[in-house]
């Protein structure tokens, strides 16, 4: 597994694990409020070790830390699906439904790998994954059969994300009939209807990002970049 994907699947999981922990104090009730804070908590944890394990590979004094803050944005390898901004609460459960359908099947893939690193980091992943898509899932089937209005909002965030999901699975084609299926089914249950005839964006891989990372970084980095090699 080179380098360049394992930060690619460590930038994935820090950057929507920020995302999400964005919601902390602002969920609808306090239980989602808790269960989303819980989930970004999953994910920067993933990121964590999948970081210390490209650290080591890189050499060169790298640590989960100069990965994690001391890189530019046309350095990092996220999608741009987790990096796109919350929106409501629709929005991120849509966003973290479809990371989560893609996510799930790499990690059962990943869990057989050869490569003992990343077998380990997986199988521990994937039992955090779990429950973030069954706990998507019944989000969006919720949301979708409802009011009115939460269905309005869900096909809007379903149109809104939508152009970004080519960019999730370019670089892990073996997993993309798989989300195919989950979200096809999820949908299905939801009365929720796929967009056709979309333009779809990509890049995130090739350090191509939206001015929404860039203002991620701007102040998840500030006190790193500020004050180097600062402990608490």
């Amino acid at each position: 597994m080179s380098i360049a994907y394992i930060l690619h699947l460590a930038d994935n999981a820090l950057v929507l694990g920020h995302r999400n922990s964005e919601w902390t104090g602002h969920g609808p009730i306090l239980e989602q409020d808790i269960a989303l804070s819980n989930i970004s908590l999953d994910l920067i944890g993933q990121a964590r070790n999948l970081y210390q394990y490209a650290a080591t590979l890189i050499g060169n004094g790298a640590t989960e830390d100069t990965l994690a803050y001391l890189r530019d944005e046309n350095e990092y390898k996220n999608c741009l699906l987790v990096e796109l901004p919350n929106g409501h609460w629709g929005t991120t459960i849509m966003r973290q439904f479809l990371f989560s359908a893609y996510q799930h099947p790499l990690y059962e893939r990943l869990s057989d790998s050869n490569d003992e690193n990343l077998n380990a980091i997986a199988r521990k992943s994937l039992k955090e994954v779990t429950y973030h898509l069954r706990w998507s899932s019944e989000w969006v089937i919720r949301l979708g059969q409802g009011t009115a209005e939460s269905r309005a909002k869900m096909t809007d965030a379903v149109n809104d994300l939508w152009p970004y999901t080519q960019d999730l699975l370019l670089h892990s084609p073996e997993e993309k009939e798989k989300w195919q299926e989950r979200v096809q089914s999820i949908f299905k249950h939801a009365s929720l209807n796929i967009p056709a005839d979309v333009k779809m964006i990509s890049g995130g891989f090739e350090g191509k990002h939206t001015s929404h990372l860039v203002e991620m970084l701007n102040e998840m980095q500030h006190l790193q970049r500020t004050y180097p090699g600062v402990e608490w």
